[in-house]
């Protein structure tokens, strides 16, 4: 067993108990390997440990990595078969204006709609060529000016932040070639995890309250949680974890 695959079985085991504690299903938390600055062997060893989710920073990195992990494996073992969606490219990271189009061409699912104008981007080039992506909307809960995302920190209490949010959210609801299945947020970078929690409870609390305005739309996903403090997500609802140094180490 390779050290990737270890850690792999390892972070797993630790989603798995998180979700026990919290009453919650184990097979309801979705584990997307972080692959940024990875190289194209560190991905094949996670792929043969059975990973199938793999998620991006930088459009620009994806674009050269993803046709050269494909490539690698249909010479290998031939898993991939030729059908790149067995392997499943999530882009995580801020998606600049002038790289919407790669990111729609490259990747089949985005965290990282942090805007209005991002979506009918992204919707503009989805539709262009015929395909729905799957998207979740990024919201910065902490407040942090580092952070991307809908500006979203006090929105229980802040109607001003909650309104705009939701208009914001009909347009894109109404955009073609998006399916927007739910909220992504980064937690700041604490030394305790515990410090988090009230940030993932509040974007769990966000999705019900969109579930409350926009009945008919199907909410799934929350994707947070990364290596310090995705066992905290997972406790609080989280369906999608972004992990990377647990399972690769520190970035290269």
């Amino acid at each position: 067993m390779s050290d990737v695959a270890r850690k792999v079985e390892l972070v797993r085991q630790r989603i798995g108990e998180a979700a026990v504690r919290a009453g919650r299903d184990p097979d309801d938390v979705l584990l997307v390997a972080v692959t940024k600055t990875q190289p194209i062997v560190a991905i094949l060893d996670a792929y043969q440990a059975g990973l199938r989710h793999f998620g991006e920073n930088r459009v620009e990195e994806g674009q050269e990595k993803i046709p050269a992990v494909h490539s690698a494996l249909r010479s290998g073992d031939g898993h991939l078969q030729g059908d790149r969606h067995l392997i499943i490219w999530h882009m995580i990271g801020h998606i600049q204006s002038r790289k919407a189009q790669p990111a729609v061409a490259y990747f089949d699912y985005v965290h990282s709609v942090d805007r209005v104008k991002i979506a009918h981007r992204l919707s503009h080039f989805a539709h262009q060529l015929g395909r729905t992506l799957p998207v979740l909307l990024e919201c910065n809960i902490s407040g942090e000016s580092t952070k991307f995302g809908f500006d979203l920190m006090g929105w229980e209490q802040d109607e001003a932040r909650r309104s705009a949010f939701l208009a914001a959210v009909e347009e894109i609801l109404a955009l073609p070639g998006l399916d927007v299945q739910g909220l992504m947020t980064m937690a700041p970078l604490v030394d305790d995890a515990e410090e988090t929690r009230p940030i993932f409870a509040s974007l769990r609390a966000l999705l019900e309250l969109l579930r409350e305005h926009f009945p008919a739309h199907t909410w799934r996903h929350l994707s947070m949680g990364m290596t310090d403090d995705f066992e905290v997500a997972v406790e609080e609802g989280a369906t999608m974890v972004r992990i990377g140094r647990a399972i690769f180490g520190e970035l290269r």
